[in-house]
């Protein structure tokens, strides 16, 4: 079926090479189809839209206007279908990921510098926030992905785990004498503790945990950064709950210390969430290619 569109189409060639025969050849048509299509146009339009000579053909003052928006809205769509491929072909873009301050810290950097050296055309748009705001901004359509902790309860969003983190207790040189043997989780309880704000996912993981097993958490310090958790209980301010991969270095260097315990927290994940029901982009589906494929290499290195 031919369409208004295919119609201008030609009538825009036919004006340009001001013969139907060369016209035909660039739209690799006949020339009665690119008659016949000049003619449909001119009596949809009811309008003459070309002086037809034995030399070939001309515009009239009406085919002449026309012309000029005609050509102009074939240009933009032609320019339209060159930014698509672009897109598709990652040469321009921007991905917006949602992800809090020590993901983006302690886990992100290298994917994000992975993706870059990749697709260096495509921009990133960076937005903080926790994990709940996060995932509502998902929602809302004002990022493509977020990046943060799980476990996560919403059947509206597409949860892919990432990394694996383990949550563990850990202290200064004043609290030293913990390490001597492991600890029971409440007698843990009974020192100062350090812990992230109530709101924090990770926060609430923890807490969960404790709870089930009979132990409620007062904690001494409720903090926004997590960093301000290796630090406080570097001074010997208490005893702060930290995922021991993000804890790497302070470990190493002796500037704080494991608690043993006698149960270990569970372990749970690091991943990206998005729409269930909405395609990524994608700019926003190699990025997440490259979080699951790249994963155990940094995994090992990190």
């Amino acid at each position: 079926m031919v369409t208004k569109l295919d119609l201008y189409k030609v009538f825009c060639q036919v004006g340009k090479s001001k013969s139907f025969s060369k016209a035909s050849k660039e739209l690799y048509m006949t020339q009665p189809a690119v008659s016949q299509s000049i003619i449909q146009l001119e009596r949809e339009l009811d309008v003459r839209l070309f002086n037809r000579t034995p030399k070939g053909v001309s515009l009239t003052n009406e085919g002449n206007l026309l012309f000029e928006y005609v050509n102009s809205a074939i240009n933009l769509i032609n320019a339209g279908e060159e930014k698509i491929l672009e897109f598709k072909d990652l040469t321009v873009g921007e991905l917006k990921i949602g992800v809090g301050d020590t993901i983006s810290k302690y886990f992100i950097l290298p994917y994000l510098e992975l993706f870059h050296n990749r697709y260096p055309n495509i921009k990133f748009k960076i937005i903080n926030g926790t994990t709940l705001e996060l995932c509502a901004r998902v929602k809302s359509g004002e990022i493509n992905i977020a990046i943060c902790n799980f476990p996560l309860d919403d059947n509206s969003l597409e949860l892919r785990p990432c990394r694996e983190v383990r949550d563990i207790f850990v202290c200064g040189d004043k609290y030293k004498d913990l390490l001597t043997e492991k600890i029971l989780l409440e007698e843990i309880v009974k020192y100062p503790l350090i812990f992230l704000e109530p709101n924090s996912n990770s926060r609430k993981y923890v807490e969960k945990f404790m709870i089930s097993k009979g132990i409620k958490i007062s904690p001494e310090f409720e903090l926004g950064s997590f960093d301000l958790l290796l630090e406080f209980a570097k001074i010997n301010l208490g005893i702060a709950c930290v995922v021991k991969e993000f804890s790497k270095d302070y470990l190493e260097k002796g500037l704080l210390y494991e608690v043993n315990t006698l149960e270990e927290i569970p372990s749970r994940s690091i991943g990206v969430c998005y729409l269930k029901d909405v395609p990524l982009s994608l700019a926003s589906a190699k990025f997440v290619e490259i979080l699951s494929s790249a994963n155990s290499s940094l995994n090992d290195s990190i």
